[in-house]
C-alpha cells in the first residue's frame, strides 16, 4: 500500500484517493466534504499557480481550485505518478 500524504505533496499529473479529511474546525471538514472531497474519492492534480498556490484539482468530473491551507487537510494515497 502506498504511503499516505497530504494533497499538497501529490505532483501535477498524478492520481490520488482521498483517504481522510482533517480540518482546523468541523466548518472546512463539511466545507470540503460538500465539494466532493470524500474518503475513496479520485482526484488528479491538474495544474498549479505559478507560485504553488492555488492548486486545480479534478474530481468526480468537476474540476475545483484549493489553496494550500485546505488542501493541506487532505490526506491521500498516490495510485498513479506522473
Amino acid at each position: 500500500m502506498s504511503d499516505i500524504v497530504t494533497l499538497t505533496e501529490v505532483e501535477k499529473g498524478s492520481v490520488a484517493v482521498i483517504v481522510q479529511v482533517d480540518g482546523p474546525d468541523d466548518s472546512v471538514v463539511a466545507r470540503l466534504s460538500h465539494l466532493g472531497f470524500l474518503p475513496g474519492t479520485r482526484i488528479k492534480v491538474v495544474r498549479r499557480a505559478p507560485l504553488g498556490d492555488p492548486t486545480v484539482f479534478e474530481l468526480r468530473g468537476n474540476q475545483m481550485s484549493l489553496r494550500k491551507r485546505e488542501s493541506s487537510t487532505i490526506k491521500v494515497t498516490v495510485e498513479e505518478v506522473a
